[in-house]
């Protein structure tokens, strides 16, 4: 049960500017966390404002990597993850000693890592990339051939919007996205005749096959703003409706049956937003050996695309 919204949003505006800080929020988050945020985002959105921001403080409402990045990117801020225990299964599913050994069995290749990855596995990467800019990064380094790890299925697009490179990736994948069929796709288009599919590139191929649009969070909020359609269907974590409401309002939104729900995301409350301002409490530091090696990969990242 959420205390007095209005109060509660009042508290954290003002430690906000008693502590100096700055709230990120990402796309997924709770709408109310959303609502009192500075910036909302995609990961390179926020990416950019970590790397960007004047504030001492960092509060990100989000997962564990994203707080990493902007750990990385900004050493001498103070950097709060709400929720210590948010982190994400993709990121958990390629270890530093994995991503060398990938490497190692590919000799000379370059390798693009998704942003949902650990710090380590950062320091181990020629580049990273968000969805927003993997077929830019991947388009950036001239080569025939290239690495993409941890997702498959972000990898799979890419190499989909890049035929002249060959692809190759690590086993990997965001269980929420993954887990979408054609048939609850198609089930959502027979439901809502007249509406637009968009599909997130974490999806499966067979899924990103079904779509009107593959896009990141941020596409989808451009699109939904843009287009002359009235109804879309959203194939995508639950918590972008809410983004999507206020960039679209004459649109109206669907979802698959059952709803897209990221439970790391949803861990984040607003008190708990409240409470690591009021303590600075839940500071994510990265090692300055590995935050110096990854910090070229990430830096490469927000400057693409």
């Amino acid at each position: 049960m959420i205390e007095d919204l209005t109060a509660v949003h009042e508290e954290i505006r003002a430690l906000a500017a008693e502590r100096d800080a700055v709230l990120l929020a990402h796309n997924y988050q709770r709408p109310e966390v959303q609502d009192v945020a500075d910036f909302v985002g995609d990961s390179l959105g926020l990416a950019r404002q970590a790397a960007a921001t004047d504030a001492a403080v960092i509060v990100f409402a989000g997962v564990h990597f994203m707080a990493e990045t902007a750990a990385i990117l900004s050493p001498d801020k103070t950097v709060l993850l709400p929720e210590p225990r948010a982190g994400c299964p993709m990121a958990d599913m390629i270890t530093a000693e994995q991503a060398r050994a990938f490497k190692a069995a590919h000799p000379g290749l370059p390798l693009v890592t998704y942003v949902n990855s650990s710090a380590a596995v950062k320091a181990e990467t020629d580049v990273c990339c968000t969805s927003a800019n993997a077929t830019d990064v991947v388009r950036s380094l001239g080569a025939d051939r290239v690495l993409f790890a941890p997702d498959r299925n972000l990898g799979a697009w890419v190499a989909s919007q890049v035929p002249e490179v060959e692809v190759t990736v690590w086993d990997g994948c965001c269980p929420i996205h993954d887990a979408v069929t054609p048939a609850q796709v198609e089930e959502a288009r027979a439901a809502h005749p007249g509406a637009l599919v968009l599909t997130h590139p974490e999806c499966r191929p067979e899924v990103n096959a079904l779509a009107d649009a593959v896009l990141s969070t941020s596409g989808m909020l451009r699109y939904a703003a843009e287009t002359d359609a009235a109804e879309l269907i959203v194939v995508t974590e639950e918590g972008l409706l809410h983004g999507l409401s206020k960039a679209a309002p004459g649109v109206t939104f669907h979802h698959i049956a059952p709803r897209m729900l990221c439970p790391n995301m949803k861990l984040t409350t607003i008190e708990k937003v409240r409470d690591a301002l009021r303590d600075l409490r839940g500071a994510v530091e990265v090692p300055e050996e590995t935050r110096a090696r990854a910090l070229g990969a990430v830096e490469r990242m927000v400057a693409i695309g």
